[in-house]
């Protein structure tokens, strides 16, 4: 650290003392006062890692321990993308003297893959502010002065890997009744795996359509504030994937282990399934013990709407109709008032218009029970908010603005998304996805004398000079960081 020190001490105070002589002269000019502090301190902050990574990659070339198995090959220069710029430091590269294996062992040391050019705090910023806007935008905004491409950032993204279930509580919740909610999102494709891959069909139109899926698990709901009107969800859990299959049986399971090892099942009374009936949510009654499966008020309100719309002033009657023929669950009734409804159609509109009341009509039959419960409301039953989490969570980043996606891209980014919404630390998830460095059989950690403690503090303090007063300890941290680092250097 002395050339930051030396560099703080020589040229950052006195640009601090005449920066805050400018300010005094003109008060009215705060922004530039604080655009000078900003920018002295990146300086020193820049230098500091430079100088720090070097002191580490100079006591690798000195280790004892090294020596044993790896030789000096030569000295590089490179450039590591952090959070706060581009540092430009000096590292080694060696080769292991039985195997021939080149390395940077300093990479090794402080957890950089091979080629790896980006900080974990560099990534954690491109992931945060990729899954809010765009690819684009992550690049930009990893780094106080460096951007990568958008090309880095999707690679980046394509290959993330995410954490297992949420690790257990120790005590599970008990509650009353438990909600789930589950909707898709309709997500437009560039390619499916590789570009030029969508295919035609007979009216020449590509079959670019994915469905990305969002699940949701909550409490119930509350007012946002005491006195509001807004209600939020209580405690939300969100699960997004695109899959197909026997994945959607893996997905729900997923859910369920989430459910089962957060709440005590047996003090339920009711857990409710919110959806829209659509084939995947079917495999979600099978996966799922003890669900109650209700109809979401937007997919029955569409169904009633589309029977009714011809209606003009009666269509309030005829929707009322309906509905009282659903919650004295009689089908025979409801099939009647259908029929009756194919009677009012103008005759110009009888052979599109019927199509659209069955269609209807079925939909409704075919998901009697779910829409029942939903007209009831009893028993703990609520409504749902499937279609405004789907365009918040899902669609306000992947669909409702023109862009392409492919299916690998679209799966991670829906992961991603859900990850983001569960309040996940992203740096965590960055560094999960870095490899574990194990420390070789028998290895054992390098311990500096106390006469050699003793001598190299003797020698920094004349090193530092006049600037030895500014950093007073019982053991200076030059020498701290030693000890510390060489117990780093293992198995070399």
């Amino acid at each position: 650290m002395v050339k930051s020190i030396k560099h703080f001490a020589e040229e950052s105070i006195k640009n601090f003392e005449k920066l805050e002589d400018d300010f005094f002269q003109n008060p009215e000019q705060i922004a530039e006062y604080v655009l000078g502090i900003t920018k002295e301190l990146h300086k020193v902050g820049l230098l500091m890692i430079k100088e720090s990574l070097e002191t580490m990659n100079q006591l690798l070339k000195e280790s004892g321990k090294r020596k044993v198995s790896w030789v000096i090959e030569k000295d590089n220069e490179k450039n590591l993308i952090t959070s706060l710029g581009t540092v430009t430091f000096t590292k080694t590269l060696f080769t292991h003297k039985q195997t021939g294996e080149m390395k940077y062992l300093l990479d090794e040391i402080i957890g950089l893959e091979k080629h790896e050019r980006m900080t974990d705090d560099a990534k954690a910023k491109l992931l945060t502010e990729a899954v809010q806007t765009s690819y684009r935008r992550g690049g930009e905004e990893c780094s106080q002065e460096s951007r990568v491409s958008k090309q880095a950032v999707k690679k980046k993204i394509h290959e993330l890997k995410f954490p297992g279930t949420e690790e257990r509580p120790e005590k599970k919740k008990e509650l009353e009744y438990l909600y789930i909610e589950a909707d898709e999102d309709h997500v437009s494709l560039q390619y499916r795996d590789k570009k030029g891959d969508l295919k035609e069909n007979e009216n020449g139109q590509k079959n670019n359509c994915l469905l990305t899926k969002l699940v949701y698990v909550h409490e119930g709901v509350e007012p946002e504030a005491p006195k509001s009107k807004r209600y939020k969800l209580v405690n939300p859990y969100y699960f997004c994937r695109v899959c197909d299959g026997k994945e959607n049986e893996k997905f729900w399971d997923e859910i369920y282990e989430y459910i089962e090892s957060h709440y005590e099942l047996s003090k339920i009374k009711k857990i409710y399934l919110n959806a829209d009936g659509g084939g995947w949510i079917e495999t979600a009654r099978k996966r799922l013990h003890g669900v109650s499966y209700v109809l979401d008020e937007y997919h029955l309100q569409k169904y009633l709407m589309r029977l009714t719309s011809h209606m003009k002033d009666s269509t309030e009657d005829a929707w009322k109709e309906l509905s009282d023929a659903i919650k004295r669950k009689t089908k025979a009734e409801f099939m009647e008032i259908a029929d009756r409804l194919i009677d009012a159609l103008p005759p110009e509109k009888i052979e599109s218009g019927s199509k659209r009341i069955k269609e209807s009509r079925d939909y409704i039959l075919s998901n009697w029970g779910a829409a029942r419960l939903r007209l009831l409301r009893k028993d703990g039953v609520i409504g749902s908010s499937t279609e405004g989490h789907v365009s918040h969570v899902l669609s306000s980043r992947m669909s409702s603005r023109p862009m392409g996606w492919s299916r690998k891209g679209a799966s991670k980014m829906a992961q991603l998304r859900a990850y983001y919404y569960n309040g996940k630390d992203m740096m965590e998830l960055v560094r999960f996805q870095r490899k574990e460095f194990k420390r070789a059989a028998g290895a054992e950690k390098e311990i500096i004398l106390s006469t050699q403690m003793l001598r190299a503090e003797k020698n920094r303090n004349g090193e530092l000079g006049k600037y030895v007063d500014i950093l007073t300890h019982s053991v200076s941290l030059d020498t701290k960081k030693k000890v510390y680092f060489n117990e780093h250097i293992w198995g070399m």
